[in-house]
């Protein structure tokens, strides 16, 4: 039998044959690859989103530290405060008219405020036993709320600074790492009562207490206007309801909080007002 053979010759043949393997080659090695590559992207995302996962949780444990144990999202909500903590202070003194001297603390109440969230993270409060005038007046009990049963048998201001303290380091507000400073509604807490009375009693005044900011000086600042009826004032001009009895301290200290959440919502940064003693 005869077959017929085309001009083409053998190494032609050889060579169609060739680049038909190596095309077959190329093609198999690119489909190798890519299962090779989706197979490895498979592997490892897990792989990395646990990386990454336990990465997020160092951050939140090491921000935690510091004082913003708050979540990133409600971190987000606020500029950043120069503070970690602002310690809102109220007192309420002996008082009748007309004026009594010396005054004495009678409620002592503190609320520790995050500087990241503002939000309260915790709170001190005591009733303080006045010594000069251990009988509270019917005008005392009237304007505060606090009836003579409250400050019978309770600690004296000595004893109270000393469990603030106590607290102070308790709650880490006494490592030089974290930036504290307490928040009042006017200047007298801090720069007559307190240290007045200390020096009444011939107690020593801690330094932590040196400083402040004055609300009613930042609320001017953010808002323009002076607050001439102090908390009442201010809840008004920023559309808030007031919280709890007006000249009990710790309702005050909670309006207090509620007023800077409000401005610090604002963008508002809170800076010392006081002046170094």
């Amino acid at each position: 039998m005869y077959v017929y053979m085309s001009n083409v010759s053998l190494s032609s043949v050889s060579d169609a044959s060739g680049c038909s393997m190596i095309a077959f080659l190329h093609t198999g090695a690119a489909k190798f690859s890519q299962n090779l590559l989706s197979r490895a992207r498979q592997a490892v995302s897990p792989l990395l989103a646990g990386v990454l996962k336990g990465y997020s949780s160092i951050v939140s444990r090491k921000l935690a530290s510091h004082g913003f144990g708050a979540s990133m999202a409600a971190m987000s909500s606020f500029p950043p405060q120069r503070y970690h903590y602002f310690l809102v202070l109220d007192f309420e003194a002996t008082c009748d008219k007309p004026q009594i001297h010396p005054q004495e603390i009678i409620e002592f109440p503190i609320l520790k405020l995050n500087g990241r969230t503002m939000e309260i993270e915790s709170t001190f409060h005591m009733y303080v036993q006045p010594v000069v005038h251990p009988q509270l007046t019917p005008f005392c009990t009237e304007l505060t709320g606090i009836i003579q049963g409250m400050v019978d048998g309770q600690p004296s201001l000595q004893q109270v600074l000393e469990r603030v303290d106590e607290w102070m380091a308790k709650e880490g507000l006494l490592d030089p790492s974290v930036k504290s400073i307490f928040v009042t509604c006017g200047d007298w807490d801090l720069k007559v009562m307190l240290p007045g009375q200390c020096q009444y009693l011939g107690l020593p005044v801690a330094d932590y207490f040196k400083q402040w900011i004055n609300l009613k000086k930042a609320y001017s600042f953010a808002m323009g206007s002076w607050p001439k009826n102090g908390l009442l004032d201010m809840n008004k001009g920023l559309n808030l309801q007031h919280i709890g009895r007006p000249h009990s301290g710790i309702d005050d200290c909670k309006n207090i909080a509620n007023i800077m959440k409000t401005l610090a919502h604002r963008g508002f940064i809170f800076k010392q007002t006081s002046k170094p003693f």
